[in-house]
């Protein structure tokens, strides 16, 4: 897969969870350009193109990015808080993932700029039938703030 064709960046440490998401994007037809990055370091190289990463081109930023909360290195709220405050990167959709029901994280999730928080179930069908939903508005139904790849504020920041 060309990492410049990534349409989502899917940010898990736990391989049973990037397996489900897989599945159900897969069900849908929205798997076709996923990368996934087992830690937030390495979500962070790929997105900023630094690091294994830096040969990639920053012109093509994904679509959508699926990030757990909880990860070694650097965890969800650090990456999040880097994605959306860099003019690069910050109009790109973040749905934070998560198994924690701690108000506060939610909280700071929206704070930070997250686009969506959503609790990840239990029950395979009902985790399966979340992310096939998700995938399918941020992929489909969503109209993205993006001209040739790259925002204004981006363009304008060169």
């Amino acid at each position: 897969m060309n990492p410049n064709d990534v349409e989502i960046l899917l940010v898990d440490d736990s391989q049973e969870d990037v397996d489900l998401t897989l599945h159900a994007l897969r069900s849908e037809n929205l798997a076709n350009h996923v990368f996934v990055a087992r830690d937030g370091q390495e979500a962070l190289d790929f997105l900023f193109c630094t690091g294994p990463h830096a040969g990639r081109s920053f012109d093509h930023p994904p679509k959508l990015v699926l990030l757990d909360l909880k990860m070694p290195k650097v965890d969800g709220m650090q990456v999040l808080k880097q994605i959306k405050g860099d003019a690069r990167t910050k109009t790109i959709p973040v749905v934070m993932t998560t198994s924690s029901k701690e108000e506060r994280d939610m909280v700071n999730g929206y704070e930070l700029g997250v686009n969506s928080y959503i609790q990840k179930p239990v029950d395979f069908t009902q985790f399966r039938d979340a992310v096939k939903l998700l995938g399918l508005y941020w992929l489909v139904t969503n109209q993205p703030p993006v001209a040739n790849g790259k925002t204004e504020a981006a363009k304008q920041g060169q």
